[in-house]
């Protein structure tokens, strides 16, 4: 590992110990009410209990679910819409304006009308994160395949390049690390609303679990809940992280 490597992570840590550091003298000084803010020591026992028992697993399992689900969704729509778009000049005139106005507007606002179609399981967390996903991976797409660089496009078409091999050696190698760019973002999103959506209204996940132990008083296991996402968001974007840097090198 690198010193600069070494020192990021380094800055990485101390940050997280200067939070944990402030948390542990604001409880134990009753700085901040314990109905609050529990006690680090409380968090970190029920967060041991909570990965000891298991009881995670299954709303891990239905938020994974719905996450893999809205993603499937978000990319297939996403990229098949935006590469259609990206053949035409008028096409991208017309829609990437669009798309772009409509990524600007907060969609979680139309969550409860996915609770109206598809009620409190995880039809309505789908859809959300479907829609909230899309728009990341169609304006990507569009970029990527519609600003191809011409000459690139010139010397295949020399060459005798058309049809599936221009797609295959020129295209996509060209739009590959944008696209892979708007998957990253749309996955980002698929999980922060999916969770979001879980705690508005849901009978099962993650965000249904912290709403409920919230709505208890059981702010120390509400605190685990939260770390444990905390957790799985983090892994889950050095995965994705990691997936969009190899395939950068398609």
């Amino acid at each position: 590992m690198t010193d600069s490597k070494i020192r990021i992570r380094l800055i990485q840590v101390s940050m997280f110990a200067v939070i944990f550091v402030a948390w542990f003298i604001a409880t134990e000084t009753e700085s901040v009410s314990n109905l609050f803010l529990p006690k680090l020591g409380d968090v970190a026992t029920d967060f041991r209990d909570l990965i000891g028992s298991g009881d995670a697993w299954s709303p891990l399992s239905v938020t994974l679910f719905e996450l893999v689900v809205a993603f499937f969704n978000a990319v297939v729509f996403g990229t098949s819409i935006g590469y259609l778009v990206s053949r035409s000049k008028f096409l991208m005139r017309a829609f990437e304006p669009m798309f772009s106005s409509m990524f600007a507007v907060p969609l979680i606002i139309f969550y409860p009308l996915a609770l109206l179609f598809f009620g409190l399981g995880p039809g309505s967390k789908i859809a959300i994160g479907s829609a909230l996903g899309f728009f990341p991976v169609v304006l990507n797409t569009i970029n990527g395949f519609g600003h191809v660089d011409a000459g690139y496009m010139r010397v295949a078409r020399s060459m005798g390049a058309k049809g599936f091999p221009m797609f295959r050696r020129v295209l996509l190698p060209a739009a590959l690390p944008i696209i892979l760019t708007g998957y990253r973002i749309g996955f980002i999103l698929c999980f922060l609303s999916i969770v979001g959506g879980e705690t508005i209204g849901s009978f099962s996940g993650l965000g249904h679990q912290i709403v409920y132990y919230a709505e208890s008083m059981l702010t120390s296991m509400m605190f685990a809940y939260i770390i444990f996402i905390v957790i799985i968001a983090y892994i889950l974007n050095s995965l994705v992280f990691y997936m969009e840097r190899k395939g950068n090198y398609y």
